[in-house]
């Protein structure tokens, strides 16, 4: 009993340490703070399902776009975990110059 106890908390420990994360830079930037951050909604690991923000609009005009990113946050991980993979939100962030 020990030992499964044990190998599920490493198990669970190893998953939560992983996050995966897409950036594109667009023009460089000395920002910290993003523009927009907003969680979307994917379910079975968004497995033929698509989300999308307008950059553009968030920072008034393509020219003003410096970086956008994609996440899985710790919290985003952990509602995977609990929902056993069926909820697996990612977090959108936009940074504006």
């Amino acid at each position: 009993m020990k030992k499964l106890i044990m190998t599920a908390l490493m198990g669970s420990a190893l998953l939560a340490s992983g996050c995966a994360t897409q950036t594109a830079l667009i023009q460089p930037t000395q920002q910290v703070t993003p523009t927009y951050s907003d969680s979307q909604t994917f379910f079975i690991s968004g497995i033929g399902q698509v989300q999308s923000v307008d950059a553009a609009q968030v920072c008034n005009g393509a020219a003003n776009v410096a970086k956008v990113t994609t996440m899985q946050s710790p919290k985003d991980v952990a509602l995977a975990l609990v929902t056993f993979g069926i909820y697996t939100p990612r977090t959108a962030t936009v940074y504006c110059q």
